[in-house]
Parts: C-alpha cells; structure tokens; sequence
C-alpha cells in the first residue's frame, strides 16, 4: 500500500475535525449541514448538526465512522427518543431520487445514477464465449438439461435495477431512523403512447398481425425494395439491416430496415452512409416500470404514489423537474428546510475480462494498485474532491467528476491524497447545491 494512502486514512481516522472542514476546499459550497449519527451499537439516531459533531469529537465522546455522509458513533449511552421521518423514493430506470423528511427539514436527499452498461457487457461476453466454443468445442448430445430458469427469474440488467432500489432504501436506513417509506409507481400503456386512437380489439391487432415473422414484416412494409438506393443497385438479393446495435436496440421492426445486399456490404464496409434514417424512441424505461413497480413496493412493503401526484405537488411548490425535487415532494416535503444533496453513481466491482479480443492475445488484466492507488479511489486533488478513473505506471492519473467532467489527464500522484477507497457506489457532494 502507497505512502500516500496510508497518509490520507490516518488524517482522517486521527484528525477527524480536518476531516470535516476538508470539504470546503473547493471552489464549490460544500458546507456539510447534516452530520449523520450513531448510538453506541451501531444503530441510527436523530442527526445533528457539525458544530455539536466537532464537540463531541474534540471531547473524545464520538468517533469517525464514515466520511462521505459525514457520519460519526457516539461512545456512550443515549435514549432512542426520534422524530417522524419519511423516506421519498422516485424510482427510475436510469435515475434514482431518494428524499428523507421530517417535520422541520429534509434530512438527507441524493440522486442516483444506476448502471446502462450490463446489456452490452453481456452481450459482448455472449459473443465471445460462442466464437471460442465454435472454435474449440466438437458437438455432442447434451448431457443434463440445464437451461431451466427459475419461475421469479428477471433479465440481469432488469434484476440490477430491482436490487439497486432496495439496496439504496437500505443504505439509508443505516443513516437515519426512518418511520415510512413512500415509493413512487407508474403503469405505461405503450401502445396508446404509440397511438393515441387505439382502443379494444386494436390491441390485439397490431403492425404485424398475419406475418409469419418479423423479417417478413419488414419487408412488405418497405415494399421488397431497397431503402436506401430504391433498386438502382439492381440486386435482387434483400437484408433486413439494424439500424441500432441488435444487443442495445433489439429486433424491434422499429430498429429494421430493408436494405440490398450491394448496399449492405458497402454500409458495413464504411463506404455509404444511410439517409437520414434513425430508430424510433425506445419504451425500455417504460417497459421495466410496468414490470417490477409492485415487486419494488413487495420488497420494501413500503407506501406508493403515482407519477400525476408528484407531478402536481411539485408544480404547486414551484420546484424544477429534478429526481432529488420528485423525491422530496414523495416524502411530503412542502416548505421544509432543504439539505445538502449528494450524488451517487454505480460502478461495475471488477472488469473480468482477461483479453482485450477474442483473437488479441492481449492481456486485459492490470495491478490492483498502482503507486498505491486503485480505480475509483477519492482522492484531493489542488483543493478539489474527484476519482481516480485512470491510472498510469509511470504516476499520473485520469481524475474526473461523477457528473463526466474531467478535472486532470494526467495528475501527478504526489499531488493526489486519498480521501476514501474505492467502492462499487461512488457518493459525492453535488455540484451547485445549497
């Protein structure tokens, strides 16, 4: 382990009070106005505020337990007497808004950004693992039967999502006392998004009712002709093309488009260019709502509302369209004081894939640590707080923001000081915030 590294968690371990005024370094207000507690065994009381955190941490009555949220653990017995407090969850498919709220303030608000990256990663894993079975597996009968799913079984990246919202509601819950849970739900009707005229026997009805599949559908609704030279190719020969990725847009006829052969070859050849011809909007956000709104609510066994109520609500308080807005408007928030907001962003734990090709020979795997640091570490950087989302041997790092912005390329990494070590979710002030 790196001398800086050791140096940054013995600052904050053995200097606490350092700890807390860190977090004014920056250009930005990062004034922490919440300072999280707990009781001597570890279970969440009422916050206070950082002025009484600093008393009860000079007098040696309280210790440091997390630093982003500022939370501490008192070292001796308190009552458990606590105020009402209620959880807002605005439940997302990309986005997440959680907003806990008492009587007099909001306690603790946060939005969550969840990962978009696991239907590639799968995919891609898909294709490699069938390039090298082709490659190195002779055929055989099956010996067992092993394809069977479980009846509750949920795609991977459905199954991630409906984890991530219980997973968030509990992580709160180990910072505050919370009494109630009220969890946003929402129920689409695609069909009537896509046609606002469709209505009884029209569901049953749809663009491609007596065609044996969808690659036929395709085709007539394009008239057997090339959509992008209109038969000037004079090949007869016809493929139904992507227009979007099939592992990320699907076989949607949305995402299809009849193209010749000559055309085809010469588009994947980067030869032409399609005209003007995007995908539709895609309803997978929609879908995944639809799917798992009352399973999210089974889990936490929590209150629900609908999208049109917070929508009115936030309207009436006059408060712009952000999750962290929807999820205070959730938990009953009105004129309640409002808290520091925090951003948090899902991270994949470990790339596990050992070359950089199927046929590269390259190795993908890389140090743990480099110069004492690992990916996703916190770290101080010219008075600022970033990520280390790059590493280099030579010792410099890519530092960056949760929100994407770049603060260094290449950062010296004596001028890095650890703050916090790597985790699967990242959590950081939120830029702007009061």
């Amino acid at each position: 382990m790196g001398k800086n590294r050791v140096r940054g968690l013995k600052t904050l371990l053995n200097n606490p009070d350092e700890a807390l005024t860190e977090q004014k370094c920056s250009g930005q207000d990062l004034r922490v106005p919440v300072v999280y507690v707990l009781n001597l065994r570890g279970q969440p009381v009422m916050p206070t505020t950082p002025r009484k955190a600093r008393v009860l941490l000079s007098r040696g009555k309280a210790k440091v337990k997390k630093r982003t949220p500022f939370t501490i653990q008192l070292l001796y017995p308190t009552g458990e007497a606590s105020q009402l407090i209620t959880l807002g969850v605005d439940s997302g498919y990309k986005n997440v808004g959680l907003s806990a709220v008492s009587e007099k303030k909001e306690l603790y608000c946060t939005e969550v950004e969840l990962r978009t990256d696991i239907i590639d990663l799968l995919s891609e894993r898909k294709h490699y693992r069938r390039t090298r079975r082709g490659r190195k597996t002779w055929y055989r009968q099956p010996r067992f039967l092993n394809r069977s799913k479980p009846k509750s079984w949920l795609a991977p990246s459905v199954q991630h999502r409906l984890d991530s919202h219980v997973m968030l509601v509990e992580k709160v819950k180990k910072l505050l006392p919370i009494t109630n849970v009220i969890i946003e739900v929402a129920t689409f009707n695609i069909q009537k998004i896509q046609n606002p005229e469709i209505q009884g026997e029209q569901y049953q009805e749809g663009p491609q009712k007596d065609f044996y599949n969808i690659r036929e559908y395709v085709l007539y609704r394009d008239n057997h002709c090339c959509q992008h030279c209109k038969g000037k190719s004079k090949d007869k020969v016809l493929n139904v093309h992507h227009l979007e990725s099939r592992k990320t847009g699907g076989n949607r006829p949305e995402n299809l488009i009849t193209l010749c052969k000559y055309c085809h070859d010469l588009y994947h050849a980067g030869n032409i260019k399609l005209k003007q011809h995007k995908p539709d909007k895609s309803f997978r956000a929609e879908t995944f709502m639809s799917m798992i709104k009352w399973k999210i609510v089974e889990l936490l066994n929590c209150g629900s509302c609908y999208g049109y109520e917070t929508k009115y609500k936030r309207s009436q308080l006059l408060l712009p369209k952000t999750h962290g807005n929807d999820a205070f408007v959730i938990a009953g928030g009105e004129q309640q004081t409002r808290s520091q907001q925090y951003n948090i962003k899902k991270v994949r734990k470990q790339n596990r894939k050992l070359f950089k090709g199927p046929h590269s020979g390259v190795k993908n795997t890389a140090p743990r640590f480099v110069l004492g640091f690992q990916r996703y570490d916190k770290v101080l950087y010219q008075g600022q707080e970033c990520f280390v989302f790059g590493r280099r041997v030579r010792g410099t790092f890519n530092l960056r923001l949760l929100t994407g912005e770049t603060i260094h390329t290449d950062a010296k990494v004596i001028e890095c000081r650890l703050l916090e070590s790597a985790r699967t979710w990242l959590t950081s002030f939120s830029k702007g915030s009061s």
